[in-house]
């Protein structure tokens, strides 16, 4: 199964980040999944004017990541708060794709406060469905993120660690079946 990571955040500091990092790695060490890490701090996604129907319909600088969406057979996204909502950022990147139909989502906030992106994450769950997306209720939200994470991905926090395993089981539980039932129907 294909899994496309998308860190949010266009900032070339961001936080948020350090989650997606650590999320890709635990992912790649522990699991035979193929991960892709997709940040919206590497492409330069113009406004939406139109819907990408296939990857080839993707102005050319944009195709591979393009093809890295419709490839995906599952989506965890990773998203900082901005005024109790997730990054528009993310929210334009998936603008420009057709309905996901039945693909499974995880949803993962992050925040330096104490909240850790709940009103972001609350968001998210009217926006899968929207995308005709299946999402994963176990959710990540991740108060003092700053603390948790090192820059590079590390998880620092090991107090963290069960809410981490409790969001990867849930959401690889869900994606497994939805694609496992998907390709034996």
């Amino acid at each position: 199964m294909k899994i496309a990571i998308i860190s949010g955040s266009p900032r070339t500091a961001s936080v948020t980040r350090r989650v997606a990092l650590y999320l890709q790695g635990w992912l790649k060490k522990n699991s035979s999944h193929e991960i892709d890490l997709i940040e919206m701090k590497d492409w330069d996604v113009p406004p939406v004017q139109t819907v990408w129907v296939t990857p080839d319909k993707a102005p050319v600088a944009l195709q591979p990541l393009a093809e890295k969406i419709f490839n995906a057979d599952g989506y965890i996204l990773v998203t900082p708060e901005y005024n109790g909502s997730y990054s528009p950022a993310m929210k334009n990147l998936l603008d420009h794709f057709p309905k996901r139909h039945h693909k499974p989502f995880g949803i993962v906030t992050a925040s330096p406060g104490a909240m850790g992106g709940m009103r972001a994450s609350q968001q998210l769950l009217q926006l899968v469905p929207a995308l005709f997306g299946i999402a994963s209720p176990y959710m990540l939200i991740t108060p003092a993120v700053d603390k948790k994470f090192s820059p590079d991905g590390d998880l620092i926090d090991e107090s963290f660690q069960n809410a981490v395993h409790n969001f990867i089981t849930e959401f690889l539980w869900l994606a497994e079946k939805i694609v496992v039932e998907k390709v034996t129907a």
